[in-house]
């Protein structure tokens, strides 16, 4: 396990992250705008990369039972860079959570906006089948039958 390895799998870490940090953003317009179609796609590369950082998650796996300070590290540089990104990237982690919470407070909302406005659709059929006269709602019957023949 070295510690250039680890780095590389820091940066690939750091850059799926900000992948979703922008499809978090672009999800967030799209659920307002009711773009539903788009959503869909977005929500399908989301999970690529979803798919994409558990794999490199995986792969770090091994450096988390190491004690960091016997990693050792080509330059001191090399050390403090990748801690850097480390940290970049629980940063980038807290904020697409918050994002995807606020997203899904969203969706939530529109959801119940939906429900509501079903609801009084259905409530506004009632009205209107109380207030017809009685027979209106009946299916008159269709005679095809042509007589000849």
């Amino acid at each position: 396990m070295s510690t250039k390895q680890l780095a590389e799998l820091i940066d690939q870490k750091h850059n799926l992250l900000v992948q979703l940090h922008q499809l978090g953003r672009q999800q967030g317009a799209l659920i307002r705008a009711e773009d539903i179609n788009n959503l869909l796609v977005l929500l399908s590369t989301k999970q690529t990369l979803l798919n994409q950082l558990q794999t490199v998650e995986q792969q770090l796996e091994p450096y988390r039972h190491q004690d960091p300070e016997t990693r050792p590290w080509a330059t001191l540089a090399d050390r403090q860079k990748c801690a850097e990104v480390a940290r970049q990237c629980e940063a980038l982690l807290s904020e697409i959570v918050q994002i995807e919470r606020q997203s899904e407070e969203e969706m939530e909302r529109r959801r119940d906006v939906a429900a509501a406005r079903l609801e009084d659709a259905g409530s506004a059929a009632e009205a209107r089948k109380a207030y017809m006269p009685p027979g209106h709602l009946r299916a008159e019957k269709l005679d095809l039958y042509s007589g000849s023949g």
